[in-house]
């Protein structure tokens, strides 16, 4: 198995440490898990042994032979899907890989969008003077899409849905803030108003849609956003 790449987040605390044990089970069959990953809580483990709790690691400790198939941002919660055998790990990445897997995530973010949805495409790469920042980079970005529906106006802030079409590295975060939006609880782009605005990233992977290496079937999981 190729180890997954070490989360870019790792050198940071988070606000909001991730409680002990193993997050909750969504679901478990022979080939899959899926877990609803609290924030606070890397996917994979980050640099130094201080860094090597993290999601993988649990469940592997529960679940021998458990292995990542994509990740979450350490702050961002929700649905998490890891496989359970080699087979289905290649299987899924393969769906990842090819973007044949729905992806749906809430978020409130600060201001009112002055349109009920939209589509954000802009290519995105690493801030090599500010790491672990990613930037916006039209020459030397890589493809990323994300489409946004309104869910709720709330005055000064408003509630979205999230669909990335890509899966770049803090992709929903950075489109967000490059339309005038950042969401709110933010410790990487929010202004200072709007990451005192919450405890946590309000941001949380709500629904994932995969074809069942199993049963060759549309299987979707879904958390209800709990903020």
């Amino acid at each position: 198995m190729t180890r997954p790449p070490i989360d870019n987040e790792s050198g940071r605390e988070p606000r909001t440490p991730a409680p002990d044990g193993l997050p909750p089970l969504l679901h478990a069959d022979n080939r899959l898990l899926v877990f609803i990953k609290p924030p606070g809580l890397l996917s994979v483990p980050g640099i130094g042994p201080h860094k090597a709790d993290c999601l993988a690691s649990r469940a592997e400790r529960e679940f021998p032979g458990a292995r990542i198939v994509h990740r979450l941002d350490r702050d961002t919660s929700g649905v998490i899907v890891m496989a359970r055998d080699a087979d289905t790990h290649r299987e899924l990445s393969r769906q990842f890989q090819d973007r044949e897997v729905d992806k749906q995530y809430e978020a409130i973010v600060g201001g009112e969008l002055a349109v009920d949805e939209g589509v954000i495409e802009a290519p995105m790469r690493k801030d090599l003077d500010d790491p672990p920042r990613q930037i916006i980079d039209d020459e030397h970005g890589r493809a990323a899409t994300t489409g946004f529906r309104v869910l709720e106006r709330l005055g000064d802030r408003t509630r979205v849905e999230l669909l990335p079409v890509t899966g770049r590295s803090h992709q929903l975060r950075v489109h967000m803030l490059s339309i005038g939006h950042p969401i709110l609880g933010d410790d990487l782009y929010a202004p200072y108003d709007l990451l005192q605005a919450s405890p946590r990233l309000l941001l949380h992977a709500t629904l994932l849609t995969i074809t069942h290496p199993g049963t060759g079937r549309p299987t979707t999981f879904h958390d209800p956003c709990p903020f």
